[in-house]
């Protein structure tokens, strides 16, 4: 067992959800500015944003290394009565099908590596919506991974993404969910 699917495993145990099961803020917010189709959520931990989109009327593919938290999305999205395409993968090694996808979504994961494969993933026209910690994590002192490779520096996200269309971006130390995190934020479409 790799040491990245223990450590999920690990945070996934018991009965409560690790982040509840209401969607992660950013992605309930936009929901409207984003055209129904297909959606690949990456490193989709315990489903929460996968059933979201799935009960918005979203196709879902949904892929994390976990198959405790795995375990726990397929409950979550039985009891709300959609159907989603969950895979148990490591993302360092996971192909991403080139142009199924109208929206990819990455919340809280980052690697570098995978870039690539994520813009050929979307079709013509369809959106990445991005959300992860950055530098400023460690900077400040504040809660999120504590090694830099897992962070975004200033701007990187931004400028990945300036083949691209940019709808909206934002970077910084916000107060969400009761904490200060320091994160960028970004929803752009593929010309």
């Amino acid at each position: 067992m790799k040491l990245d699917q223990k450590r999920w495993d690990q945070k996934y145990q018991g009965e409560e959800f690790a982040y509840g099961k209401k969607p992660n803020a950013f992605l309930k917010i936009h929901l409207g500015s984003l055209k129904k189709g297909v959606a690949l959520d990456l490193a989709s931990g315990e489903g929460r944003n996968a059933v979201f989109l799935a009960q918005a009327g979203w196709k879902m593919d949904a892929v994390d290394i976990s198959p405790v938290g795995l375990r726990k999305a397929r409950k979550l999205a039985k009891e709300a009565g959609v159907k989603i395409n969950f895979l148990q993968a490591d993302l360092d090694s996971y192909p991403i099908a080139r142009g199924k996808y109208d929206l990819i979504m990455v919340l809280y994961f980052w690697n570098r590596r995978l870039l690539p494969q994520i813009k050929r993933g979307l079709k013509n026209g369809g959106r990445i919506l991005f959300e992860t910690y950055t530098l400023e994590t460690l900077l400040r002192g504040l809660q999120g991974p504590q090694e830099a490779k897992y962070l975004l520096k200033a701007n990187e996200l931004l400028d990945l993404f300036r083949d691209f269309r940019v709808l909206f971006y934002r970077e910084g130390t916000f107060r969400e969910g009761g904490r200060r995190k320091a994160i960028a934020t970004l929803i752009a479409e593929k010309s």
